[in-house]
């Protein structure tokens, strides 16, 4: 769920255009050029590869609020695609495209937007996505950090917790955490933020994009102690989103999945989902 916008404006990519005789190619199907080579993707931009996001752009998805210099957990993961796809940093361009316009039906302006973007049934009827980039971790906001010692799910376990009712969250304290009494279940966020604040409970769990913003926007002082992948419940998944019928979206799905391959896309997670912002994994 983004609570958030994020960024600033245009990608460039590599366009040529090839011209001759010989035999006519068939057409590839929407979604699947015959090649992904740079020079024969059908670009926004004849030569740069134009990337959408919102603005401002908020960490720790973009640093300083400035896409371009690759800071930040989303700017890193679209700069990874572009040169996995074979263009340079250079060759990126940003454009400002804001949040709720970007899955509207239509004709786009950039060649993929990424923007803590939930991949869901009724985005999908009207543009493309690429597989997913990131799988939301739950995260577990306390009011004092330096009061609440845990470096592990079992030191959870004595707390009392509290998430929102009918959420992923709820469903990880429960099998996850185990915790030895049962957790508070709160209607909805607001109500288990001011139960946080009024001390009914020591914890709140709720998935780490919406923990990032109750921490640095709503409850002042508050801190996320920790994060952890459920193994249970629908897991939220932010995808790079396309223009509905896009030939590149093979293409990209072929640069996130070398990515996640050889470790670079969690690599890219670690640093700026976990290292940079002092939230550990809890295991």
């Amino acid at each position: 769920m983004r609570l958030h916008p994020a960024a600033l404006v245009a990608v460039p990519l590599m366009l040529a255009v090839a011209t001759g005789c010989g035999s006519v190619k068939e057409e590839p199907s929407a979604g699947k050029p015959s090649t992904c080579d740079v020079s024969e993707l059908p670009l926004t931009t004849a030569g740069k590869l134009t990337i959408g996001t919102d603005s401002p752009a908020y960490d720790p998805w973009f640093a300083k609020n400035d896409p371009t210099n690759g800071e930040g957990f989303e700017s890193a993961v679209a700069y990874a695609v572009a040169e996995e796809m074979g263009f340079d940093k250079a060759d990126v361009v940003w454009t400002k495209i804001p949040f709720n316009n970007s899955y509207a039906p239509g004709p786009k302006k950039f060649d993929f937007d990424i923007n803590q973007i939930s991949i869901t049934p009724a985005r999908q009827k009207a543009v493309d996505f690429s597989e997913g980039y990131y799988s939301a971790a739950q995260a577990v906001i306390v009011l004092d950090k330096d009061k609440v010692a845990a470096t592990s799910l079992a030191d959870l376990k004595n707390l009392k917790l509290g998430a929102q009712t009918g959420t992923t969250s709820l469903t990880a304290v429960r099998d996850e955490i185990k915790p030895t009494s049962d957790p508070v279940v709160f209607k909805d966020t607001n109500v288990a933020k001011q139960a946080l604040l009024n001390g009914q409970v020591d914890a709140i769990v709720a998935d780490l994009p919406t923990a990032f913003y109750i921490t640095a926007a709503e409850i002042e002082g508050s801190s996320i102690l920790g994060q952890f992948q459920p193994t249970t419940g629908t897991q939220e998944e932010f995808g790079l989103l396309l223009a509905k019928g896009s030939e590149l979206t093979g293409c990209v799905d072929k640069a996130l999945g070398t990515l996640k391959d050889n470790g670079e896309l969690a690599g890219i997670e670690k640093q700026w989902l976990s290292e940079t912002v002092n939230v550990p994994v809890l295991k």
